[in-house]
């Protein structure tokens, strides 16, 4: 299988956990890729022109997040995360829409802070923040009961490292004396350990 990646995306480390959760990153090769180089071919295998993308080896491409962690999980033969059914199930998928809403505005945000300065929009940035703002409190209130490893608890993970990446300054650990340290111990998880996101050489 080929993943198709860039270094500092948040999307791309959800799946790099994944793959390691399930016992499957030797088998993955990974492709660097620059999606905002016009020469790339990305757009040969997924027409969005985003990573990541996972092409399989009978020569299918997936994408994307979302569907490539669902991929990689079924070919797991250890425990799933993505649970088969009932609460659990509705858990993981829900707290991953909440991980990768935090994100979407988060790249948004990244985003419109590389526009020049005349063009950006201090009213649209604001935006996004206060979503990410409500998304981590929401998590704050949750964050006693988390246990265990899930896709959800991947992509929470996967968000909050993502923030401390690009927005470390904000801080997002204060008046979330519950996430944090969560966050904390979960992040001494190989997955999570080894997929830290690093700016490009």
């Amino acid at each position: 299988m080929k993943l198709r990646f860039a270094p500092t995306s948040p999307f791309v480390r959800k799946c790099l956990a994944t793959a390691i959760e399930a016992g499957l990153e030797g088998r993955l090769e990974l492709i660097a890729t620059n999606p905002m180089d016009p020469a790339d071919d990305l757009a040969t295998v997924n027409p969005l022109g985003k990573v990541p993308v996972l092409v399989t080896d009978e020569g299918e491409a997936l994408y994307d997040s979302r569907v490539i962690c669902e991929y990689l999980d079924a070919l797991s033969t250890d425990a799933k995360l993505f649970p088969a059914e009932g609460n659990a199930r509705w858990r993981a998928l829900r707290l991953m829409a909440l991980g990768d809403s935090i994100l979407d505005a988060g790249v948004l945000r990244r985003y419109e802070s590389l526009r020049p300065a005349a063009e950006r929009s201090r009213a649209w940035d604001e935006r996004q923040r206060e979503k990410i703002t409500r998304a981590l409190d929401a998590l704050e209130g949750e964050a006693e009961a988390f246990e265990g490893v899930d896709i959800g608890l991947i992509t929470v993970a996967s968000a909050l490292g993502y923030l401390d990446f690009r927005f470390g300054q904000e801080n997002w650990r204060l008046a979330r004396p519950t996430l944090a340290p969560w966050y904390a111990e979960f992040s001494k998880r190989p997955s999570i350990a080894l997929t830290v996101p690093k700016e490009a050489a």
